[in-house]
């Protein structure tokens, strides 16, 4: 059935109309208001950034993206680029922000200013906002330039540690203060930096992470070293007496021998009495107040050793002694504080008349005399050389020396020019004539039996010498030297008259008798003649040269018991005749050699 208009629709198709045509219109008003608010908006936020927009103060508001990097770049504050204040340990510094890598963005900043959103909600509650937005910069880190910015401030600002010490120098206490080792902290200071960019005006520096390493002695005690011990030791020089005599130690003398130790942090001085006891400023001191025992002199009476004159205690200064006087003042002040006795030593001469026996001196173990032409120099050198042998006594095991005995041939140690062997010729040379002593003690020695050690004979054959049993020495290149291996003490006794010289040696025997047997000449070489010039040169007669082997002989109870040989080359003797002046005719001297040169004849 159809249904009735009346029964099923109370209201009218036309009666539905109004409603919808009022829901559209208020609709269509509402779009429309939205639309111009919308267009009001973006009339009001400008380009890209909103207006009222700020970055650090600068208003970039209206602007579009490029305007806002321009004036942000032209107007960027001072704290942007204004160096970054740091501590690093109790050192100020500061660290250019551009050099280290660090800055603002401003076309970052410019892009986070602009609006993030052009939608018409956003764009009309802007419309109706109070208008100011406050953007943060965005920085900027170059992690390459900021490591190298900290590297730099390493290298110019860590230091190692220094300990603290005292030392002596030119009579002064010269002190050394301890030094807190420092050392960047690189990869944490790289952050602190970027963490304080930018910095504000005025603000505290920024402290960058440091490690420190302490000294092991600090300063207190470098201080307190200093007073109490360092600058009282050379605050004046030291004074010691002995008897009547005094020493005197100067500050320098003093600081030369002081030691400084560190005992697990706590400094300390002494003093090496045994270096300032050989240090010549006090040793030529101590030898004025001091004097060495006089020994007994040895002689021969009916064939045993008798004393002929009682030898004499001495005094002597050991280190010992000095130490123990210098150390208790070191730490005073004042010239009566800084004075004090040393005390001295008795010392006893080796030999006396009680003593000879139990060192074994009882019998002469050889003699052996030389004599030569009388002349000025000879008895000079040969005298002033028997001179310093007489009396030397030569323990079990030592090795006796010529030269260490007798000394440089110089006018200071009492020697004068005479003739001697040089270049293969007689010439004028200081020492001449020493050669006999020399020859004296080589045959004292071969008939004692004692071991030679070192010796040599002339360059040529000397006639008043014993072929093949003779010496000659040389200052510097040549010495004549023997062991005593006899397991007692040797006493040599020297003497000398205007045209001899004796040398004995006096001890135990090793052997009842020692004997020389020569041989024959062999290999006879002739001379030639030549010419000398200047005023050293001395004539010499020619002698042909030779080859000559002498046996040492040791014999017991009359039978032998050990032989030794002895073999000696000599060089012709040319003949040579002197000119007056060094003309064309003059002779080139050879290159020396040891057998060359020659104390004498």
């Amino acid at each position: 059935m159809p249904r009735s208009t009346t029964d099923h629709d109370p209201t009218p198709r036309e009666g539905r109309r109004p409603r919808l045509r009022t829901a559209a219109i208020a609709t269509g008003v509402v779009a429309v208001a939205a639309g111009g608010l919308y267009g009001a908006g973006l009339l009001a936020t400008g380009d890209d950034i909103s207006a009222g927009t700020r970055v650090a103060g600068i208003d970039i508001g209206g602007m579009s993206r490029s305007q806002a990097e321009a004036r942000l770049a032209a107007e960027a504050p001072a704290e942007w680029k204004a160096p970054i204040p740091v501590r690093i340990g109790d050192l100020a510094s500061t660290v250019d922000p551009a050099a280290a890598g660090l800055s603002v963005d401003v076309a970052k900043t410019a892009a986070l200013a602009a609006d993030p959103s052009r939608d018409p909600v956003t764009v009309v509650r802007r419309l109706f906002s109070s208008g100011e937005r406050e953007i943060r910069p965005v920085f900027a880190y170059d992690e390459a330039r900021a490591k190298a910015t900290v590297a730099d401030l390493a290298k110019r600002n860590d230091r190692a540690v220094r300990e603290g010490s005292v030392a002596f120098r030119d009579g002064k206490a010269v002190a050394t203060q301890p030094v807190t080792g420092r050392k960047l902290d690189t990869g944490r200071a790289v952050e602190s930096l970027r963490a304080a960019y930018p910095a504000a005006t005025g603000a505290a520096p920024v402290a960058l992470p440091v490690a420190l390493t302490q000294p092991k002695l600090p300063a207190a005690e470098v201080n307190r070293f200093l007073d109490a011990y360092a600058k009282p030791a050379l605050s004046g020089p030291v004074t010691l007496t002995a008897g009547d005599q005094r020493l005197r130690i100067s500050p320098a003398t003093l600081g030369d021998h002081l030691i400084v130790k560190n005992d697990g942090g706590r400094l300390s001085g002494n003093l090496d009495a045994d270096a300032l006891l050989r240090d010549p400023d006090v040793a030529r001191q101590v030898a004025s107040l001091t004097n060495a025992p006089t020994q007994s002199t040895l002689g021969v009476r009916d064939g045993k050793v008798v004393v002929e004159s009682e030898g004499r205690p001495g005094h002597e200064v050991t280190a010992k002694a000095l130490g123990d006087a210098v150390r208790p003042l070191l730490t005073k002040t004042g010239d009566a504080a800084r004075t004090a006795p040393v005390a001295t030593k008795v010392t006893r001469p080796d030999l006396t008349s009680d003593s000879l026996a139990r060192l074994g001196i009882t019998e002469q173990m050889s003699s052996f005399t030389v004599n030569f032409p009388s002349a000025p120099y000879r008895t000079t050198n040969i005298g002033r050389a028997a001179e310093l042998i007489d009396g030397s006594l030569v323990q079990p095991g030592a090795v006796w020396s010529f030269n260490k005995t007798v000394g440089e041939r110089t006018p200071d140690n009492g020697f004068v020019d005479g003739t001697m062997i040089l270049d293969g010729q007689y010439r004028s040379a200081p020492g001449g004539g020493v050669s006999a002593m020399a020859t004296t003690v080589f045959n004292a020695m071969f008939f004692a039996g004692v071991k030679p050690v070192e010796y040599g004979a002339h360059s040529f054959y000397i006639e008043r010498y014993p072929a093949g049993r003779e010496a000659t020495v040389a200052w510097g290149s040549l010495d004549l030297k023997f062991l005593n291996d006899t397991g007692k003490p040797i006493y040599i006794k020297a003497s000398a008259t205007d045209s001899s010289v004796t040398v004995s040696f006096l001890g135990t025997k090793k052997y009842d008798s020692v004997e020389a047997v020569s041989g024959p000449r062999t290999d006879l070489t002739q001379p030639t003649k030549r010419e000398g010039t200047g005023k050293a040169c001395v004539p010499q007669p020619p002698l042909e040269g030779f080859d000559v082997s002498v046996d040492r002989v040791f014999k017991n109870g009359g039978a032998e018991v050990k032989r030794e040989t002895f073999k000696t080359h000599y060089t012709p003797r040319d003949e040579v005749t002197c000119t007056a002046d060094g003309g064309e005719s003059a002779e080139k001297v050879p290159a020396k050699t040891p057998q060359q040169i020659a104390d004498g004849h």
